[in-house]
């Protein structure tokens, strides 16, 4: 197997240009946003767009993160579901969540249409059932998203329809989603941070934050340098990259993994897929894939709950990708790559604030390709004192993962273990 585990086929194909400087001496800004993903490149880009001054500090490379390593699926919702969103929240601001969910995915299209981001974006999305339950579960989120918050972009297909978009007999049922759909994700965030950049925002590259002193003005800190400024957004993952204890306790890092075949020509690539859309099932433990502009299979789905990146990825993961489709039995893996899924407690979107001035974003949980845009956008208008649609998400309620820091992994593993086990039931 020819693999090369160091460069995702994201990385291979995103036509990097030269990196930005790295920050040097001490500088004022009104705005400091931490994390050049999805969520810091939109938050620095909406901001700027309104006039503010903003710095934008990235420890490595622009989309080095989850941003840039993700499936690229572009689905409206949120991870959570939105029967636990209303239980806490009610149903008026669940319709607001919902909406913001929709909105995200606009706001990727017009993003992508406006500044002319190449990142081969395209509609159509499929969830597929394995199970009769799950089939159940298809038919339950289609009346929950139709007659509840009135999305009506959904279709239900039966098996027999199923294997019409699929050449699989894994599926029993599947849920079409004409308003989601994919891209290729490294692009997409590097065109972000382009499109940050050209709107007067200042990015500095391998610029790791060290500290952080807050106050009326925050000063942000890195090995060479500082920012001072009035408001502080922190888009970087913030349990992950220990930038604040009280936030890390509510934030764990699930490894997901992706593979790439080697190209498998047109003819049998669109053999696989009708249409091009993107698949995810429903199990706990999610396959999804899609076909890439090259004619490679695009399959992840392979999960590390304890956080470390067990010998044999790309073979494990290759075996599920066989598991849907025996018929590339022959096809070779070229490119296998991770990185850390953000999950919160409750798998709903953890956003906040640290300090009056100091705004964070955090736990999309999987959900973060078009959530992470949004949150962006409603980051700036909070910080431009339209604080609205930001506080709906600071009044969910979070907690800390049970364990403390030394147990509360294994803890976690432990848990998953019984949903590891539900996936294998009827």
């Amino acid at each position: 197997m020819n693999q090369r585990p160091a460069e995702s086929w994201y990385e291979a194909t995103a036509q990097r240009g030269p990196a930005q400087p790295s920050l040097a001496g001490d500088v004022e800004a009104d705005v400091c946003v931490v994390g050049a993903g999805i969520s810091g490149c939109s938050t620095a880009l909406h901001l700027a767009e309104r006039g503010y001054k903003v710095v934008l500090l990235e420890a490595e490379r622009v989309g080095h993160g989850a941003s840039g390593r993700s499936g690229g699926q572009i689905i409206p919702g949120w991870a959570s579901g939105m029967s636990k969103l209303s239980e806490q929240l009610g149903k008026e601001d669940a319709q607001r969540l919902w909406d913001y969910g929709v909105e995200a995915v606009e706001l990727t299209r017009n993003l992508v249409e406006r500044h002319r981001i190449d990142c081969h974006l395209t509609w159509g999305h499929l969830h597929v059932g394995i199970k009769p339950r799950q089939r159940e579960e298809l038919k339950d989120w289609q009346r929950e998203q139709e007659n509840d918050y009135g999305y009506r972009k959904l279709r239900f297909l039966e098996r027999d329809e199923v294997a019409g978009w699929i050449a699989s007999k894994r599926y029993i049922a599947g849920l079409y989603d004409s308003g989601a759909g994919h891209l290729h994700p490294l692009r997409y965030t590097i065109g972000l941070g382009q499109a940050a950049v050209a709107a007067g925002v200042t990015l500095h590259e391998h610029s790791r934050v060290t500290a952080i002193q807050y106050g009326p003005t925050v000063t942000v800190r890195t090995d060479k340098g500082s920012v001072r400024a009035k408001f502080l957004a922190l888009c970087a993952n913030v349990g992950h990259v220990e930038l604040s204890s009280r936030l890390a306790r509510r934030l764990i890092g699930v490894a997901s993994y992706i593979v790439a075949t080697r190209p498998l020509g047109k003819e049998r690539a669109e053999s696989l897929l009708r249409d091009n859309v993107a698949v995810a099932d429903i199990n706990w433990i999610i396959d999804y894939y899609r076909r890439s502009p090259d004619h490679r299979l695009l399959f992840g789905g392979r999960v590390s709950y304890s956080g470390l990146d067990p010998l044999g990825t790309a073979r494990a993961t290759r075996l599920r990708m066989m598991n849907v489709f025996p018929q590339l039995a022959d096809a070779e893996i070229e490119y296998a790559w991770g990185g850390l899924i953000d999950i919160s407690m409750s798998r709903a979107p953890d956003f906040g604030r640290l300090e009056p001035n100091v705004y964070y974003v955090q736990g999309y949980s999987g959900h973060g390709m078009a959530a992470a845009g949004v949150a962006g956008k409603i980051v700036a208008e909070a910080i431009a004192g339209q604080a609205e649609r930001f506080d709906v998400f600071s009044r969910l309620k979070h907690h800390a993962f049970p364990g403390g820091k030394l147990f509360r992994r294994p803890t976690l593993v432990l848990a998953m273990t019984w949903f590891r086990l539900r996936d294998l039931l009827p």
